[in-house]
């Protein structure tokens, strides 16, 4: 009797929880028995490991063979247990050492000649496997890069089982590359990317484009969405453009990545995760270094904007704009449940799916950014443009966005019909996202060392009880906002949230902390009532 184990990662959402692969080999009719909740696709790997050590010139044991997947309470699902289960086989056999393998994570997917290949995951499966003490990894050649971003770990990236024998058997190991002809395409990368999955999200990242990335001066006119954008950058806050079509709403929301700074090497670490395990990971790009921006159409259901699908739940566009830019461009056209699903993750930065197979944390801390019409014409907030919709219309249209909803929406901005002067030139350019950019980055910087030590790094993400007692506006700086709360014109989470846009503005201008000024343009960005704040710092 013959007995081994190596260990693999299941992944559950985007958390990893390592595997033990035992393969036992006893005498008996010839036979592979495969236990431990396995799903299909991981059933299907008895004949692929069976031909993939068969053509790595290995000999496949006449034995009766079981091999369990420990704990076998938790569900397991995907190919990426394939290298794990041959090694262990080939241990249980004999043709390698059995210690040689006990304490090494192992993941991939074998093709039926022996070759590894790459699987979707890998990042957060070799973090969880670091978190469990483990220390040495295999992985695909492929993506070996993105295993590597994991400190502490010794990363082996292999081509083919074969090589990895000869590694573990201390023999020449052979030049897989050899095998590869020139001229012929490389199909090894078709495993780490979703079909579609990029597109069907509307997801993109900061800069990319096709020829030169969009500026912000290339925006005519809107002083005061210009500053409204800079202030939502510059502290993570939630923007709501209300305009008539036309007048630029989307143009500036496609141009606020480029003013975003850079991750955090901990954020990018978070954001390749993600996008790793829902396979938009583009190969050669291991680590995520721009915020992600993502755009779903207005026909997105709930679980495509939340997560969902089949089985364990599968990440939405909520987390693929995790640590960037959640657009939803005709705002009111999205169903009201996924608009109002929103409002969890908008509150706590993560999301709990619960399923029949299990219930899934995925991080959802995204700035959002809502475009919206007045009416369903768009025509409703111009004068003398001949809005026909009836008034119940026009009602029903704007109560699609809810009140708990725009609650949470830190700035709220009017966008106004673009003038002709300012399209034709005449009113000049206005600043191009590379000065905007040096403003965030600095009101950034002041704000993360003013949190220096807390578990926040940006305003919006500050409680309200620390900006009460802890990070003080300056004395009567809140007077004018206490009124309007006694008014009803703001809630106690309204409250909080101007407090948090006002320490922005203060970042922005080089304060210590913010003062009535400050707080009385949080006011107007977020009330849409005028006090004179915004034309004195040269937004109007």
């Amino acid at each position: 009797m013959g007995f081994a184990r190596a260990c693999s990662v299941a992944l559950v959402g985007v958390e990893g929880v390592v595997v033990e692969v035992q393969a036992d080999l006893e005498a008996g009719v010839a036979a592979f028995t495969l236990v431990g909740l396995p799903d299909k696709s991981l059933v299907e790997s008895r004949d692929r490991v069976r031909a993939a050590v068969v053509n790595s010139g290995a000999e496949w044991p006449q034995k009766k063979l079981t091999v369990g997947l420990s704990p076998a309470s938790v569900p397991k699902g995907g190919s990426g247990f394939d290298l794990a289960v041959a090694c262990a086989v080939l241990g249980a056999a004999e043709r390698i050492d059995p210690a040689s393998i006990a304490d090494v994570v192992m993941i991939g997917e074998l093709g039926l000649d022996g070759r590894v290949r790459p699987v979707r995951g890998v990042l957060p499966a070799v973090l969880a496997a670091a978190e469990a003490g483990y220390r040495q990894v295999v992985v695909p050649e492929r993506t070996a890069g993105e295993a590597a971003l994991v400190p502490g770990v010794s990363v082996l990236g292999v081509r083919s089982l074969r090589q990895l024998i000869a590694v573990l058997c201390e023999e020449p190991v052979p030049d897989e590359r050899a095998a590869h002809h020139e001229g012929r395409p490389d199909t090894m990368g078709a495993g780490l990317m979703v079909p579609g999955a990029g597109i069907g999200t509307g997801l993109a990242r900061a800069g990319q484009s096709d020829g030169n990335p969009p500026d912000l001066a290339d925006v005519a006119g809107q002083a005061l969405p210009r500053k409204a954008l800079e202030v939502a950058a510059a502290g993570g806050h939630h923007l709501l453009l209300s305009g008539p079509p036309g007048a630029g709403k989307t143009m500036l929301a496609e141009r606020l990545p480029a003013i975003l700074p850079t991750l955090t090497r901990k954020e990018s670490l978070e954001v390749t995760a993600v996008h790793s395990v829902a396979g938009i990971l583009p190969p050669g790009e291991p680590l995520v270094a721009r915020p992600p921006y993502c755009a779903p159409h207005h026909s997105a259901t709930m679980q495509s904007l939340i997560g969902g699908g089949n089985g364990l739940p599968r990440p939405g566009a909520v987390s693929l704009a995790h640590r960037g830019i959640l657009f939803l461009d005709e705002a009111p056209e999205f169903s009201v449940r996924a608009l109002d699903a929103l409002r969890q993750p908008l509150e706590s930065g993560h999301v709990v799916v619960a399923r029949s197979a299990g219930v899934v944390r995925l991080p959802a801390r995204f700035l959002m950014v809502l475009a919206a019409n007045p009416c369903p014409c768009g025509r409703y907030s111009l004068s003398g443009a001949g809005c026909e919709c009836p008034p119940a219309a026009v009602r029903r249209y704007q109560a699609r966005l809810s009140g708990p909803l725009l609650d949470r929406v830190d700035l709220r901005v009017l966008v106004d019909p673009v003038r002709r002067q300012d399209l034709m030139g005449q009113g000049g350019r206005g600043e191009s996202t590379a000065s905007v950019a040096v403003r965030v980055r600095e009101a950034r910087a002041r704000a993360a060392d003013r949190l220096a030590g807390t578990a926040w790094s940006s305003n919006s993400e500050v409680p309200g009880h620390e900006l009460r007692t802890r990070l003080v506006a300056a004395p009567g700086a809140l007077m004018e906002a206490e009124r309007d709360m006694e008014r009803g014109l703001l809630t106690a989470r309204g409250l909080d949230r101007v407090l948090r846009v006002a320490w922005t503005v203060a970042d922005l201008r080089g304060a210590d902390r913010p003062d009535a000024s400050d707080v009385a343009v949080a006011l107007e960005l977020r009330t849409g009532i005028s006090r004179g704040a915004l034309t004195n710092t040269g937004a109007s």
